[in-house]
Order: C-alpha cells, then structure tokens, then sequence
C-alpha cells in the first residue's frame, strides 16, 4: 500500500504503527517477507536479497530514465546517460538508504556486524535496490515508481548542469587543457584503517601552476575526485581573484 505524501504522517501514527522503515518509505508491505529478504544480506543465513537488488537495479534504472527524459527535453543522449548515472550511482543510493534510516534494518552474518557493514555504502546501496525489488514484487510497479519518484523528489527538482555531471578529474582535465597547461598528477599520500574499511589521504598535483590539493575518501578513486574538486576551487577562486 502507497501511502501518499499528505496521509503518511496519519499513518505514521500510533494508531498504525507500522515499523520505521515502512514508514519511513512511505509503503505497507502486504507481504513483509519480501522485505525481509530485502534487507538480508548475503553473509547471513537464509535467502538474501541478490536477486531482488537485481530486480530493483532495473526498475530504478527506468523509473529514473523516464524522468530525466521527461525533465530534460533538450538533453542529449550523452547527457541523459550522465544524469541518470548520476542518480543511481551507489554513493546516491547509499545516501538516500541513510536518510531512510536503512542500516539499521539490515541483517548481516556475523564477520559483517562486527566489521561495521551496516554503514558501508556498497551493503546499503545494493539493500535499497532489493527494497525497491521488493516493492515492485508486491505492490506492482506503479506503487514501486511512486516509492522511488518520491524518495528522488528534491533531487529530480533539482537536476544538475551539463557541465557539472562530468566528474571534477574530468573538468579538472578540461581546465587544464584550455590553458594550454598539462595534466595534473595524482600521489596516494596515506592509507589508514582496516583493509575493509580504509581512508585514503590522495594529494593533486599541478606542477606548471605550483598549485597542490588533497582529498580524503573510503576509495582512491573518491579521494582522487575529492582533491581534483578541490584543486579546481583552488583554481576558479585564484582566477576571479586575478580577474579582478
């Protein structure tokens, strides 16, 4: 059952008082063993939730496909593909499984729970692709396309340009070659924490201009992005400033 956003509040209540998640997706499950099995992951016993991630990928994949189709007639092909990745990369879901509260449901074996898999954003990405499974199994897919347009309400409302979908080593890349500069240098300086649960300290390079940043993440590749975004702030601000 979809609860539309003007009622989810009444439902919420006590006088219901269906468990968090539900409430918080906005959605009753008549049949909670799909949820269930939605929210356990593979290390523990029991059927886990592969192949309702595999299910849910791809109606998340149209469901947004169809909005930014609609909500960027101008959009190229390219584009398109680059808002829609966007959306659905699994740092996006990861964030919105936060926002649901959705680690805290999840069930895990043993060598996960005590090594902080709750939190770990490739478990809670993957968990909220088998919840939408789930609910397109049980409700249909209108019910599961409602449950995931409003989850990405503010972020649909709120599309990014063309050039800010390319990733900051892209534009990075770009500024630097409109300058006629060269192309900057990546160096791990730092790896901390347990090998499943690391921090990379990466430091960028652009020797022409002198000119350092550094970015800290869970990935290198993170990291990577992290201290290009911070590099091409560095440079934008030193422009203006020069500009002036």
């Amino acid at each position: 059952m979809w609860w539309p956003v003007s009622t989810r509040r009444r439902y919420c209540g006590t006088d219901v008082d269906p468990d968090e998640l539900q409430c918080n997706l906005g959605y009753r499950f008549a049949q909670e063993e799909l949820l269930t099995r939605a929210l356990t992951h593979r290390s523990a016993t029991g059927p886990n939730n592969e192949r309702l991630e595999f299910l849910g990928d791809s109606v998340l994949n149209f469901v947004i496909a169809d909005e930014v189709f609609h909500r960027r007639i101008e959009a190229r092909e390219g584009e398109l593909s680059r808002l829609r990745a966007s959306l659905v990369n699994k740092e996006s879901l990861a964030r919105l499984a936060k926002t649901l509260g959705l680690g805290e449901h999840v069930r895990l074996g043993g060598g996960e729970l005590k090594t902080g898999g709750h939190r770990r954003e490739s478990i809670l990405a993957d968990a909220l692709e088998a919840v939408f499974g789930a609910v397109y199994l049980d409700g249909g897919f209108a019910a599961c396309r409602e449950v995931i347009s409003a989850l990405y309400s503010d972020r649909l409302a709120h599309l990014p340009s063309p050039r800010q979908l390319k990733d900051p080593k892209t534009r990075l890349q770009e500024h630097l070659q409109s300058r006629r500069l060269s192309l900057p240098e990546y160096r791990v300086l730092d790896v901390r924490g347990r090998a499943h649960d690391q921090t990379f300290r990466v430091e960028c390079r652009v020797g022409e201009l002198e000119a350092v940043s550094e970015g800290v993440a869970g990935s290198r590749r993170n990291a990577e992005q992290q201290a290009a975004e911070n590099m091409l702030a560095h440079l934008e601000a030193q422009q203006r400033k020069d500009d002036r």
